[in-house]
């Protein structure tokens, strides 16, 4: 296993600030965020130092009914070779649903969705896991996500699944200790119990990241401070083991460098606490591991271990369209307005297609930051409105004119100026040929805007 040490998640608003931090061994980056053929420069000179870049997918769903697409592992596969890294990340969840399985549109999440601890779902998962493993050209760590909602009918605990899905593939485990406290406020689920489950040995590297309680629902927000209760999380499994790496999380309202350095300090803290505690447990493990074990409690063991299916078995068609129409239905009712689909937490299910809402806000200000900035405070009250029954359909540029799209066709936003500024944005981007990225001609754009609302004025 490949030791990385103390790392931070790259950022470009914080990319001058990561340069100046002591101690970085590492960071990661937003696989979709970065291009192989122009890495960014901050990052690039990260790298001719030295410090490791490790690619972080969010896209693949490998708990999605589908078979991961090949062009998305291409791409995972040239970023990680772009970087020189020595693995790379995902998540098990799903992103998508709906399409060919249950003949019917598909629909994006616009984010990380639990898949159910079932079966079906982790015969899929394991099956979509051996297909990623065999298209990229380094070992592949998946990670736990946080959830606000619970699947109906599971059929293992977290700790459970993950275990199952090690020994059944040999992948490696990103373990976000912020999740496991996420789920532990939101599904009553326990941090330490999940650890115990899990094979440590198996563990690539951590996150640690902030997040807020609002309601009695915990938001794995990766906008506020890393809590107590988070590093407390952190301490159980350094207790447990060593991990090769700890890397911290922030995705937004980033703070001064100097907080993120105490943060830093403090996760650095815990993990120098627990690796005596660590070693330690480890030998003790080691020696009871080696010690002779009765005929009856081996063959207990390997019972509760066994794959639940061959594992080059290929998954029965039928087994996916089920996964496929449960996962379907649900995404229906977070983004499209359908039912809930039976067994589920209405209460829940409303907190969640809220957050969905918000975070599909957040990620268009990012990628179009001019929609903000030309409806002000206005923004995402009308992107909510937008939103709502209307799930993404492509990315998230294709969301942002869909959007501009949608007020232009209501005849707003109501002040003049704003709605010229919103044309000739959205006609600058939805014509045959593509909006030129270099910066003079984004500085034209500017300006004809600036001018747009002048003579508006």
């Amino acid at each position: 296993m490949v030791r990385l040490g103390t790392g931070i998640g790259w950022r470009p608003e914080i990319a001058d600030d990561i340069a100046r931090l002591p101690g970085i061994d590492w960071v990661e980056v937003v696989a979709e965020n970065i291009c192989p053929d122009h890495v960014p420069d901050a990052l690039r000179r990260l790298r001719e130092r030295g410090t490791t870049v490790v690619p972080h997918g969010v896209s693949l769903g490998l708990g999605g009914a589908e078979r991961p697409d090949p062009g998305r592992l291409r791409a995972l596969a040239e970023r990680a070779e772009a970087l020189g890294s020595p693995l790379v990340t995902e998540h098990i969840a799903f992103v998508r649903a709906g399409g060919p399985l249950t003949a019917s549109a598909a629909i994006e999440a616009g984010h990380l969705l639990p898949v159910p601890r079932t079966r079906d779902a982790l015969d899929v998962l394991c099956e979509n896991v051996r297909i990623a493993q065999d298209a990229l050209p380094v070992p592949l760590a998946v990670e736990n996500i946080a959830a606000l909602i619970s699947w109906p009918g599971e059929e293992m605990t977290e700790g459970q699944f993950l275990a199952e899905l090690v020994e059944r593939t040999g992948v490696r485990l990103l373990i976000d200790v912020a999740n496991l406290h996420t789920n532990h406020v939101n599904r009553g689920e326990d941090p330490a119990k999940a650890l115990d489950e899990l094979p440590t040995s198996a563990i690539a590297y951590v996150h640690v990241a902030g997040g807020v309680e609002k309601d009695g629902v915990w938001h794995d927000s990766h906008a506020h401070p890393v809590t107590q209760p988070v590093l407390d999380v952190l301490a159980e499994l350094c207790a447990r083991t060593a991990p090769p790496g700890v890397l911290l999380e922030r995705d937004e309202d980033f703070p001064a460098a100097g907080e993120l350095a105490d943060e830093l300090d403090a996760i650095r803290g815990v993990t120098a606490a627990g690796a005596v505690v660590g070693m330690a447990e480890e030998a003790a493990a080691a020696v009871t591991a080696s010690a002779p074990v009765s005929p009856s409690v081996s063959a207990s063991v390997s019972a509760s271990v066994r794959p639940s299916a061959a594992p080059d078995a290929p998954v029965p068609d039928a087994v996916r369209e089920r996964l496929a129409l449960a996962q379907t239905s649900l995404l229906s009712a977070l983004v499209g307005g359908t039912p809930p689909p039976e067994g589920f937490d209405r209460r829940r299910l409303r907190v969640q297609s809220a957050a969905l809402t918000a975070k599909r806000a957040s990620v268009v200000a990012k990628v179009a930051p001019e929609l903000p900035e030309i409806l002000g405070t206005g923004y995402r009250p009308a992107f909510a409105r937008y939103a709502d029954g209307r799930p993404m359909t492509g990315g998230y540029r294709r969301d942002a004119l869909a959007f501009a799209e949608h007020l232009l066709a209501d005849r707003r936003p109501d002040d003049p100026a704003a709605r010229r500024r919103l044309t000739l944005w959205w006609q600058e981007r939805s014509g045959p040929a593509p909006l030129a990225s270099h910066p003079a001609a984004r500085l034209a754009r500017r300006v004809r805007l600036a001018l747009s609302g002048r003579r508006a004025a």
